[in-house]
């Protein structure tokens, strides 16, 4: 299924740009959520006088989180956990508990924007990247301390 993105989408393309799905994914995702049009004429036509719109839109978006990853520049959040013997955890550090440690020093971050792919089992110094834009991926240094 062809269809032409109304937004930028991670690792599939920019606004306007006609791409290439499974039909699933354009179906049960793009399409419903707004992020793309089916790739029919009438719809490539008006996406063509759209598009200085959607760029600019797009760029506004872009500012606004790179304004935001501004905020991650020098934040570090620390987290103090019971360990065993050996250095691991009794639980873990999830994205969360990041979310909810951003949010308490006044930065909303959802969950599923923060780029942790397995908890946190470990002590030690971790950098964990927040997705805010396909472009702005900023990082933040999360400290797991012995507690």
């Amino acid at each position: 299924m062809e269809v032409i993105l109304r937004e930028a989408v991670e690792k599939l393309g920019h606004a306007g740009d006609l791409v290439k799905v499974s039909d699933g994914y354009g179906r049960n995702y793009l399409i419903p959520r707004g992020k793309a049009l089916l790739a029919t004429d009438a719809n490539k036509k008006r996406i063509q006088a759209e598009k200085a719109k959607l760029e600019a839109a797009e760029a506004a978006r872009v500012a606004a989180a790179e304004e935001q990853a501004k905020q991650f520049a020098e934040l570090s959040i620390t987290f103090a956990a019971r360990v065993g013997d050996e250095g691991k955890l009794f639980g873990s550090v999830t994205a969360g508990d990041i979310a909810e440690q951003l949010k308490a020093q006044g930065i909303h971050v959802e969950k599923r924007q923060i780029d942790l792919h397995e908890p946190i089992k470990a002590l030690g110094v971790y950098k964990v990247g927040i997705k805010l834009h396909a472009d702005v991926k900023p990082e933040v240094k999360v400290w797991v301390i012995k507690g």
